[in-house]
C-alpha cells in the first residue's frame, strides 16, 4: 500500500474512530443522565400518590379508585398498594407495552435499569401502607435515540469537514511527493531530471538529495560520454590526422550503403598525396605530416557540417570522403582541391594532390565503388598539383521518370495499402526472439514485386511521405501483433518527426489496438534523431511509452557520445550500427570500444543490441561484451527457440 494511502486510511480511521467515539460517550451520558431523571421521576409521582392517598382517611374504596384513575391518567408501566403487613391490596400493570419508536437493537444495546419510585401511605399517625410505582421507559428510549441521531448527524458533518480539509492537505503534501517518486522512477528508467525543491522541509531534504544524485549521475555520464569519445579517437582513429583508419572508413561505408533510408545516388572522392616517401626525403618527416592534416583538415570540414557524411585515411598516403547526396559530388570535389591548393602552397610547388570522385547508385557494391574512383583517382595522378577528375554518373531511374511519377507511385501505393512487412529476428544469448525487426515493403506496380525500402524510401523522404509509411507500418505491426502476439518493432524516419501530426496519429492508432498488442511493439528511430529532433523525440515517448510501446535508437555508434541529454530521451534500447560491430573479434580495441559503449548504456538503464551482424565469431565476441541482442544475417540463421 502506497504512503498516500495509509496516511489517508490513517485520517480516515482516526475521523471515523472520533465520531464513532463521540456518538457512543454521548450516547451513554445522555442514557445515565436520563435514566436518573426517571427515577427521580418515579420517586417524586409515587410520593405524591403516597400523599393524596393520605388525605382519603383510610378509606380503602375511595383509594383504590384514586390509583386506578392516577394510573389511566399517568404514564405508568405498573402501580402497587401493600398494606402495613405487607399484603396486596391493589395493582394494575400496563397491558399493553407502549410503542418506541427507537429501533429494537438500540433498546437491546442500551437498556434502562430505572428503579420504582416507592412511598409510604398513613392514615393520621397510623401507617397506611405503601405505594410502589413504576413509569414507561419507551418514551426514554425514543428521546435516547433522537438524541444519537442528533449528535452523530453533527459529528459526522464535523468529520466531514476534517476529512476535506485532511484532503486539501494531503495533496499539497502529494505534489512533492508525486514529484519525487517520478524523479525516482525517472531515475530507474535513465531519465535524470532535476525538479524545484518543495516547501515542506522534509520533502525539502528529499528533493535536495535527489537532485544531488541526479547531479552527480549527469556528471558520471558526461565524464563517460568524454571517456567515450577518447577512446574512439585513440582506439578507430588515425593518430596523426584523427580521421577514421581503414578498417573503420570502410566498415562505416558499408553500413551508410546497406541502410535503407540513405539516398538513391551518392558520392565518393579519394585522394591521395602524390610521391610519400619522396616528400619524406625532401622535405622531411614534419613537413610531410604537415601536408597530411593539412588535407584531414580539409575533409573534417564536411562530416562536421552535414550528418552522414564519412571522411577516413585508408593509408599513408590516401584518403576518402563519402558524400550521401546527389548531385554533389563535382562541386564538393572541386571545392576541396581549391582549399587544397590554397593550404598546400606553403610547403612548395612540389607537394601534390590527385582527386578521383564519382558518383554512382547506391545499391552498387563497395568494390564497385572503389573501383570507379580508384580508376578516376589513377588519371588525376598523371598531372601535376591539385588535379581532380570526376566520372559522371548515369541517369537514374528518378530522372529518367520524373519526380513526380516517383511521387504518384508512392502514394497510390500507399493509399492502396499495397504494403507488408519483413521480418528479421534480433535473439537472446539463449537464441530466444526479443523482438522482430519489421522494414516496410510497397508494391508500387499494382502487377509488380513489393520494393525494399532502399528503393523508395529517399524518394519517399524527399517527397514527404515518410511519415505517411511510418504510420502504415506501425498499423501493420499492431494488427500482426495482436494476432500472433510476438513483439514487434518497425523504423521511424527521423523526417517523419517534423510532421506535426505524426505523433498525434501514432497515438491513436496505439490506443485503438488491445493492450496485448500495444506491449508488443517499439519505434526505432536512427541516431541522427537524437540530435536533429531531440525534442520530438522526447515528445513522442512521453506520448507512446506510457501506452506501453517500446521506444529504441538504431544505426548508433560514436555519436552517442556527442548526445548531451541522451539521459533524457526516454529510450528503451540502443542498437549499436554494423560499422561499430563488424569485426570485433579480431580487433581488441574495437571490442574495447563497443564493450565501454556497452558499460555507459547500461548505466543508463537501457538495453544494448548488435546489428547487420554476418559472422560467428563476431557475435560470440559481442556476447562476450554483455550485449542484450543480436540482428542480422548471424542471427537470421540461427536456429530459433520456441
Amino acid at each position: 500500500m502506497s504512503l498516500i494511502r495509509q496516511i489517508w486510511c490513517l485520517v480516515l480511521g482516526a475521523v471515523l474512530a472520533s465520531v464513532l467515539g463521540g456518538v457512543a460517550v454521548s450516547t451513554w451520558s445522555l442514557r445515565e443522565l436520563l435514566q436518573t431523571q426517571a427515577q427521580l421521576k418515579n420517586a417524586d409521582n409515587a410520593n405524591a400518590l403516597a400523599l393524596a392517598l393520605s388525605q382519603q382517611k383510610g378509606d380503602a374504596e375511595l383509594m383504590s379508585l384514586l390509583i386506578s384513575a392516577q394510573f389511566d391518567a399517568g404514564a405508568y408501566e405498573s402501580v402497587r398498594w401493600r398494606d402495613a403487613g405487607g399484603a396486596q391490596v391493589f395493582e394494575r400493570h400496563l397491558e399493553t407495552p407502549q410503542i418506541s419508536h427507537a429501533p429494537g437493537w438500540f433498546v437491546a444495546l442500551l437498556p434502562l435499569e430505572v428503579a420504582a419510585g416507592v412511598a409510604k401511605v398513613s392514615d393520621g399517625w397510623k401507617s397506611a401502607g405503601e405505594i410502589e410505582l413504576r413509569g414507561q421507559t419507551g418514551y426514554v428510549h425514543e428521546a435516547l435515540w433522537r438524541a444519537t441521531l442528533s449528535t452523530a448527524s453533527w459529528l459526522l458533518l464535523v468529520g466531514v469537514v476534517t476529512g476535506v480539509a485532511a484532503a486539501i492537505v494531503l495533496s499539497r503534501l502529494r505534489r512533492p511527493l508525486d514529484t519525487a517518486v517520478r524523479q525516482a522512477e525517472g531515475v530507474t528508467q535513465g531519465r535524470f531530471e532535476t525538479v524545484l525543491e518543495p516547501r515542506v522541509p522534509e520533502m525539502r531534504k528529499l528533493t535536495s538529495a535527489m537532485n544531488t544524485m541526479v547531479v552527480r549521475t549527469r556528471q558520471m555520464f558526461e565524464a563517460q560520454a568524454e571517456q567515450l569519445r577518447t577512446l574512439h579517437h585513440q582506439l578507430l582513429c588515425d593518430e596523426l590526422t584523427g580521421l577514421s583508419h581503414r578498417r573503420q572508413f570502410v566498415a562505416e561505408l558499408n553500413s551508410a550503403l546497406e541502410r535503407d533510408d540513405g539516398p538513391l545516388r551518392a558520392g565518393l572522392v579519394l585522394l591521395r598525396l602524390k610521391d610519400l616517401q619522396g616528400l619524406n626525403q625532401r622535405l622531411g618527416h614534419g613537413a610531410t605530416d604537415q601536408a597530411l592534416v593539412a588535407i584531414a583538415q580539409a575533409l573534417r570540414v564536411y562530416p562536421e557540417q552535414v550528418r552522414g557524411c564519412l571522411a577516413g585515411r585508408l593509408n599513408g598516403s590516401d584518403f576518402a570522403l563519402w558524400l550521401p547526396a546527389p548531385n554533389v559530388v563535382g562541386d564538393t570535389a572541386q571545392a576541396l582541391a581549391d582549399a587544397l591548393r590554397a593550404g598546400l602552397q606553403n610547403l612548395g610547388s612540389g607537394v601534390g594532390v590527385a582527386l578521383g570522385a564519382v558518383e554512382l547508385m547506391r545499391d552498387q557494391p563497395m568494390s564497385a565503388w572503389f573501383a570507379a574512383a580508384d580508376a578516376a583517382l589513377a588519371k588525376a595522378e598523371q598531372g601535376e598539383g591539385v588535379v581532380l577528375e570526376l566520372r559522371e554518373a548515369p541517369p537514374s531511374d528518378e530522372v529518367a521518370q520524373g519526380e513526380r511519377a516517383w511521387r504518384a507511385l508512392i502514394s497510390d501505393a500507399l493509399a492502396q495499402q499495397r504494403s507488408r512487412l519483413l521480418e528479421f529476428p534480433l535473439i537472446g544469448r539463449d537464441r530466444q526472439v526479443l523482438h522482430l525487426e519489421c522494414p516496410l515493403q510497397l508494391k508500387l506496380n499494382p502487377v509488380g514485386e513489393f520494393e525494399p525500402a532502399a528503393r523508395w524510401l529517399p524518394l519517399a523522404l524527399r517527397h514527404r511521405l515518410s511519415a505517411e509509411a511510418d504510420l502504415q507500418a506501425l498499423a501493420l505491426a499492431l494488427q500482426a501483433s495482436q494476432q500472433d502476439r510476438r513483439p514487434r518493432c518497425v523504423n521511424v524516419a527521423p523526417a517523419s518527426l517534423n510532421d506535426g501530426s505524426f505523433i498525434a496519429r501514432a497515438r491513436e492508432l496505439v490506443q485503438a489496438a488491445p493492450s496485448a498488442a500495444r506491449r508488443q511493439i517499439g519505434l526505432e528511430l536512427a541516431e541522427p534523431a537524437a540530435v536533429q529532433h531531440f525534442e520530438a523525440l522526447q515528445e513522442l515517448g512521453r506520448q507512446l511509452r506510457p501506452l506501453g510501446v517500446q521506444l529504441g535508437l538504431e544505426h548508433a555508434g560514436a555519436g552517442l557520445a556527442q548526445i548531451d541529454r541522451l539521459f533524457q530521451a526516454g529510450l528503451d534500447y540502443v542498437k549499436l550500427d554494423s560499422a561499430v560491430v563488424s569485426g570485433v573479434s579480431a580487433d581488441v580495441a574495437r571490442a574495447a570500444f563497443v564493450r565501454s559503449l556497452v558499460v555507459m548504456l547500461r548505466s543508463l538503464s537501457l538495453k544494448v543490441y548488435a546489428e547487420g551482424v554476418t559472422d560467428a565469431l563476431d557475435a560470440q565476441a559481442l556476447w562476450d561484451c554483455e550485449l542484450d541482442g543480436i540482428t542480422g544475417p548471424w542471427a537470421s540463421a540461427q536456429e530459433i527457440k520456441p
